[in-house]
C-alpha cells in the first residue's frame, strides 16, 4: 500500500487511540473524585470504561499516568506551527492557547481542574507534577526557539517559556466560583496580551 493510502488509516488509528485514552482518563478522574485516588483501583476504572485492565495498562502504565496525561498539548502544538510566519513567538503562542483552551467545553475543563487538584494534593503525584511542568516548559521552549530561530537554551527563549507556564498556573489558581472556565480563558489571554505589549508595573 502506498503512502497516500496509508496516511488516512494512520490518522484514523491515532484518533481512535486518543479517544480511548481520553475516555479512560475521564472515567479515572471521575472515580478519583468520587472515591479518592488511593481507594480507586485500575480494575474499577476498567470496569467503568467497559474495557479490560490490560487495556488500561496499555494506555497508562501506572495509575499516576492517568492523572499526568494532558491531551491538550498536541492540538496546541499543531495550532502554533500553523500560524503565519509574520506572527512572532508570543503572538503565535497567544493564538494557540486561546484556540486550544477555547475549543474545550466546560465539562472537559472541569476534568482538567480535577486533574490539577489531584496533582497538587496527592503526595504520590507531586513529583509527577514537577516532571510534567518541566516537560511542558521544554516543549514550549522548543516551539519558541523554532519560530524565533534561536537556541532552546537561549535566555530570552527560556524566560518567555517560563512566563507562559507561570501565567497559566496563576490564571488557574486565581480563578474560583461560578463561571470560572470563562474567567480562566480571559485571564490566560490577557496575560499573553501583557507579555506581547509589555508590563507597566
Amino acid at each position: 500500500m502506498n503512502r497516500t493510502e496509508d496516511e488516512p488509516r494512520t490518522g484514523l488509528r491515532e484518533r481512535k487511540k486518543a479517544k480511548t485514552r481520553g475516555l479512560l482518563q475521564e472515567h479515572a478522574l471521575r472515580l478519583f473524585h468520587e472515591q479518592g485516588y488511593d481507594q480507586t483501583t485500575i480494575e474499577q476504572i476498567a470496569e467503568a470504561a467497559e474495557v479490560s485492565p490490560t487495556t488500561v495498562y496499555r494506555y497508562f502504565p501506572t495509575k499516576a499516568d492517568l492523572v499526568i496525561y494532558d491531551d491538550l498539548d498536541q492540538g496546541m502544538i499543531e495550532t502554533f506551527r500553523a500560524q503565519p510566519p509574520e506572527l512572532n513567538a508570543i503572538q503565535a503562542l497567544r493564538v494557540s492557547l486561546r484556540t486550544g483552551f477555547g475549543v474545550v467545553v466546560s465539562e472537559q475543563l472541569e476534568l482538567q481542574r480535577e486533574r490539577e487538584h489531584l496533582l497538587r494534593t496527592e503526595p504520590e503525584l507531586r513529583g509527577a507534577m514537577l516532571d510534567e511542568l518541566t516537560r511542558t516548559l521544554r516543549e514550549i521552549a522548543e516551539l519558541i526557539a523554532e519560530r524565533a530561530s534561536r537556541r532552546v537554551d537561549d535566555d530570552e527563549v527560556l524566560a518567555l517559556a517560563g512566563s507562559v507556564i507561570g501565567l497559566t498556573i496563576a490564571a488557574w489558581l486565581g480563578t474560583e466560583g461560578g463561571g470560572w472556565a470563562e474567567r480562566f480563558l480571559e485571564r490566560v489571554d490577557k496575560g499573553m496580551a501583557l507579555l506581547e505589549s509589555g508590563f507597566r508595573l
